[in-house]
């Protein structure tokens, strides 16, 4: 690829270095609101899109094509690793991963396997090489974190309140920590071999995490997301932190060695900013305003912008995922007016 096409601004705004616009990418952004997917899925489940590399980048690349966002997410699932080691899930429409054999005993746990990434998830590691050679923005690629991973293996689904999540980690501290090591040995080994074949930047995310407060955070989870960043810090490339409802963890997740630290709607980034957080920051307009008329839309864009750009490093992205009644024509106006907004004031 001529390096002179290639759009670095994500990466750069990333580690704080000077660029000339704020980068923008959205969570969720392949697929769901797109008609040209919603056509796909008629067809494919989202397990056998994953499976056809092809398929799989098409996905992924559309709506970079389509917004001229600044970045690109592999479109996957934060459960695709998870059968390697032995777990049983599956992506159910309107309800999501459903798990049939939820652990329940430190014994289930210490039947959990391992993953072996060029074996298990050859498909993921092939669209990462074939998107490399395709994009013009970088791959940001992920995987999920141990907590939230833990919440679908024990609940065995979707959950309002992770009430046996929580029940398993406060009555059986052993097994939790010992769970929490095998997951957060699955990532680093997973996100490792997805950065060897090209991703660019990742991000993780603690989805569910804001269920606890931050001193069980603390004891139950920080140890092992701390071994997760240190491993892979080394690897060189952006580190992002997402989770929903956990405005409360935010100085946690500062403290860690990662370089982004991502919001959802419910902390601004002028009192993240206040609470003393000086890595790039990420988010956070409220993906339900994307319903609002545009004037809406313009206005709270325009105040995440204008707080964000009083530093460098600032990442303009949603709170959560985008809906899949959002109109993609919202979606490429609200780029433009990121990108043109920002190229006035920076």
């Amino acid at each position: 690829m001529d390096q002179k096409m290639f759009n670095d601004t994500f990466l750069k705004a990333c580690r704080g270095e000077a660029h000339d616009h704020v980068p923008v990418w959205y969570m969720r952004q392949a697929g769901r609101s797109q008609p040209e997917y919603r056509k796909i899925k008629e067809k494919y489940s989202l397990f056998e899109i994953t499976h056809q590399p092809e398929l799989c980048a098409y996905v992924t690349k559309l709506p970079v094509d389509q917004y001229n966002n600044d970045a690109a997410i592999l479109y996957k699932d934060i459960m695709t690793p998870l059968p390697a080691i032995g777990v049983d899930v599956e992506i159910k429409s309107g309800i999501g991963p459903v798990i049939d054999n939820p652990i329940r005993t430190k014994a289930d746990v210490e039947r959990l396997g391992t993953i072996n990434p060029e074996k298990d998830v050859t498909y993921v590691l092939d669209t990462i090489k074939l998107l490399r050679e395709q994009l013009t923005v970088p791959l940001i690629s992920f995987g999920g974190a141990p907590f939230t991973l833990a919440s679908y293996m024990i609940e065995g689904g979707p959950s309002k309140n992770y009430n046996n999540t929580k029940a398993f980690m406060y009555a059986e501290p052993e097994a939790w920590h010992l769970l929490m090591d095998k997951l957060g040995d699955m990532t680093i080994t997973y996100v490792k071999s997805q950065i060897a074949a090209g991703a660019q930047a990742i991000q993780i995310f603690d989805s569910w995490v804001g269920a606890l407060n931050v001193a069980d955070y603390r004891t139950f989870v920080k140890p092992v997301m701390n071994r997760i960043f240190a491993e892979l810090k080394q690897e060189n490339v952006p580190l992002i932190m997402f989770g929903v409802g956990a405005s409360h963890l935010a100085n946690e997740w500062n403290d860690l060695p990662l370089d982004v630290v991502g919001l959802d709607w419910r902390l601004s980034v002028q009192e993240a900013r206040e609470l003393g957080i000086k890595k790039t920051v990420q988010g956070n307009l409220d993906p339900a305003i994307l319903l609002a008329p545009w004037n809406v839309i313009e206005e709270r864009a325009r105040e995440i912008l204008d707080q964000g750009m009083k530093n460098p490093n600032f990442i303009f992205n949603l709170g959560h995922g985008v809906f899949p009644e959002v109109s993609p024509d919202t979606l490429r106006r609200l780029t433009a007016f990121v990108h043109d907004y920002s190229k006035n004031k920076m």
